[in-house]
């Protein structure tokens, strides 16, 4: 298996700290610079359909795109530790998470990156309007997560799983713009130091 990989977006670190979890280490690297297009190329967009990274090529030539779709993969392939769930309830459950951290924190927070570091502004139109209104929405999104952290440990209960995962790496990706918590997400401000504490964190920088 070859993962198509960037160092600079959000996405493809989603995959890197889900290998890393899981101890993944027989897939191989390919680093693609998206600064410079690579990820545009005909025969990338031929091979994936997309010019999205991350993307994973199986031996057999299947192409999966979607850091999710990778993560769900490689969850088949090696279970062992599970992230997505063992019960039909748990694995109803860390989807919610998964959906809530990804749609009301992840998505906008990321936005609002990609709409203001001005090293970003090579890679599309900037509107600070989107970055605006996408702040917000992802600090609002945030309060909801902080309800849920007040009481358990990870966002789907009391382990670590993919919705911890997905959020945390939304979250974490506004360091670009040096954006401020507030104080009084004690929650969130706890399973942050908790994430950033993993060896993870370290992997998959």
């Amino acid at each position: 298996m070859k993962l198509y990989d960037t160092p600079l977006a959000p996405n493809p670190r989603r995959v890197r700290w889900f290998m890393a979890e899981k101890g993944i280490e027989d897939v191989e690297i390919v680093r693609i610079n998206i600064m410079e297009g690579d990820h545009k190329t005909p025969d990338y967009i031929k091979r994936f359909g997309l010019a999205n990274i991350p993307a994973l090529e199986l031996d057999d030539g299947t192409c999966i795109t979607e850091s999710l779709a990778i993560c769900r993969y490689l969850e088949s392939r090696y279970p062992q530790i599970n992230l997505f769930g063992t019960t039909p309830e748990e694995t109803a459950l860390i989807e919610m998470w998964t959906r809530r951290g990804e749609l009301l924190v992840a998505w906008p927070l990321m936005l609002a990156v990609r709409h203001t570091h001005p090293a970003l502004a090579r890679l599309e139109t900037q509107v600070p309007a989107i970055a605006d209104a996408n702040r917000t929405a992802g600090l609002r999104g945030l309060k909801i997560l902080d309800r849920q952290l007040q009481d358990h440990e990870w966002l789907a209960g009391e382990r670590l799983t993919i919705a911890d995962i997905v959020a945390f790496i939304g979250v974490d990706f506004t360091r670009m713009i040096k954006l401020e918590i507030p104080e009084e997400l004690t929650g969130v401000t706890r399973w942050l130091a908790a994430m950033r504490a993993r060896p993870a964190a370290t992997v998959a920088v």
